[in-house]
């Protein structure tokens, strides 16, 4: 099949799914989509829950498999919308519509590079397609749920708007959650234990602290207090206070590392969220990477954080669209970066497989 019929085929599925609302954990009606897209080509497609996925026709598990995936649900459209999120439209080459950027054009540009290399015989790659749920919440119902079901997988590329420039590495999250105790008193005398107050210090570390390992790739891990809570009424002193830290780790420290450091320098009691999403990378050698270079594509470290986290093997993310545009209102893709990304998959992987 040719690059204008794959590239037709993924814009007109990239309008359906916009006009299907799906998000995280809400996806059953582009799961459906996307399962009838790949059965109706006579593609044995599976769906656990709503994540979909399917194996070339001369799958072989003597050979090694690279793994295709990007995710099918969406933020919530922001309030500041002035077109339809669910109505695409295509204006001045952009085709607007909620999830067409992120991760839309990217999914359909994997499925079409998919269709692309699915009746090919004595490829050196098994080629697994994986459209995922819940990537947007980093849910345990997306590809942490499939990737058990795919078999043996040597390495992914993952599907997020980089403008086609190869992500390397990613920085990992840790959310902490902080309590800080102090006691109850009447606020007009001078009784009780300020908890907001002692906070204070804490969030004041958390704002000046550098971590001294910096990446190359990825600078310097960055805390930011993100949330606050404190007091239930104005004439009391508070007994607690709540608060909540946002870290986005570099490839130099673990997430226990990261947390043995600031125990040793705060006050409060720290409770992460989990210690599931970590930063990852995958070697400037790996075959991935150097046939990336061999066509000319830049690569960098991405602070966004992406299913990537969630994979035991090499990933690589790459895909059209622009990580700007993501969670925007009247959020757009170009029809052209569609076009592009099929033909850069398709190279990309002609040189692996």
């Amino acid at each position: 099949m040719s690059i204008e019929k794959l590239n037709q085929e993924a814009v007109d599925l990239l309008k359906q799914l916009i006009a299907i609302p799906s998000f995280s954990r809400e996806e059953q009606g582009t799961a459906q989509a996307i399962l009838t897209f790949l059965q109706g080509r006579g593609i044995p497609a599976t769906r656990k829950v709503n994540n979909v996925w399917a194996r070339n026709r001369y799958y072989d598990p003597a050979k090694p498999t690279l793994l295709l995936n990007s995710h099918h649900d969406t933020v919530r459209p922001d309030k500041q919308y002035t077109l339809d999120p669910f109505h695409p439209v295509v204006e001045d080459g952009k085709l607007y519509g909620l999830g067409s950027n992120d991760a839309g054009g990217c999914l359909v540009a994997l499925l079409a590079t998919f269709l692309y290399f699915y009746e090919k015989k004595d490829l050196k790659y098994n080629i697994v397609i994986a459209a995922s749920a819940e990537e947007e919440i980093s849910g345990a119902g997306g590809i942490e749920l499939l990737i058990p079901e795919l078999g043996n997988i040597d390495c992914a590329i993952v599907g997020e708007p980089t403008l086609m420039e190869m992500a390397v590495a990613e920085k990992g999250l840790l959310v902490l959650d902080c309590v800080v105790e102090g006691k109850a008193g009447h606020a007009a005398r001078s009784e009780g234990e300020n908890a907001i107050y002692k906070a204070i210090q804490d969030i004041q570390w958390f704002s000046n602290y550098q971590f001294p390992e910096v990446s190359a790739l990825l600078g310097p891990v960055k805390m930011s207090v993100t949330m606050i809570n404190a007091g239930i009424q104005h004439n009391m002193v508070p007994a607690l206070c709540n608060f909540t830290v946002d870290i986005r780790l570099n490839e130099c420290y673990t997430h226990e590392a990261i947390l043995e450091i600031i125990r040793s320098h705060v006050t409060c009691k720290v409770t992460p969220r989990s210690t599931r999403l970590r930063s990852t990378a995958i070697a400037p050698d790996h075959p991935l990477v150097t046939a990336g270079k061999g066509l000319g594509l830049k690569s960098f470290g991405s602070a966004t954080l992406s299913d990537k986290a969630l994979m035991p093997f090499p990933a690589l993310k790459i895909g059209p669209g622009d990580s700007a545009r993501s969670h925007t209102a009247n959020e757009f893709i170009f029809l052209e970066e569609i076009k592009t990304g099929i033909a850069t998959y398709v190279s990309l992987l002609e040189k692996m497989v």
